[in-house]
């Protein structure tokens, strides 16, 4: 008994710091004001019209489109034209969405080749779209060379660091938020 006397004491010693911890506290459901809040954070000079937005980012042009009914929304970036794509760029396209785009996609609708990020708006944390819109202007400036969405690779040379500074200078902004 006298042993136990002595452990319990200890093992509570040892959860204190576990109890003390924060517990993150979970975001409001992501809406249609809180997404512009975000987003002319990122660009003070986005365009809006309706549930849509234009804005700029790192000089690449973003649209964003929402359904709040539909609880949707997706954030597109033109690349190019589909009219003369290889076979050998689709398949290098559809590799990349496999494993180095991450959240962000290549898509082809309309004739075009595109960047996506395509999420559920509700449950959309900010952080989620600030990294998701960071991909896919990745996807879109890395097309053609590297294929990536920049927030993690494999290998140990520069281009993890040199991708990941766009998504870490957007979260930077929207930091405040």
């Amino acid at each position: 008994m006298k042993t136990l006397a002595r452990v319990i004491p200890l093992i509570i010693a040892l959860c204190a710091p576990l109890a003390a911890q924060e517990v993150p506290v979970a975001e409001p459901p992501m809406t249609l004001p809180r997404l512009a809040q975000i987003i002319t954070a990122l660009d003070s000079e986005v365009e809006r019209a309706g549930t849509a937005f234009r804005l700029s980012i790192s000089d690449i042009p973003v649209v964003i489109i929402t359904d709040p009914r539909a609880d949707r929304m997706r954030a597109m970036i033109p690349i190019r034209s589909t009219e003369g794509m290889e076979p050998e760029e689709v398949l290098r396209v559809m590799q990349a969405n496999f494993d180095t785009a991450l959240d962000a996609r290549y898509a082809i609708a309309q004739g075009q080749l595109w960047a996506v990020f395509i999420h559920p708006l509700s449950p959309l944390e900010k952080d989620q779209l600030i990294s998701g819109l960071g991909q896919a202007v990745n996807l879109a400036l890395t097309y053609g060379t590297l294929f990536t969405g920049g927030a993690m690779q494999f290998g140990g040379g520069d281009s993890t660091r040199l991708h990941r500074d766009l998504i870490d200078k957007l979260l930077k902004k929207g930091e405040e938020i």
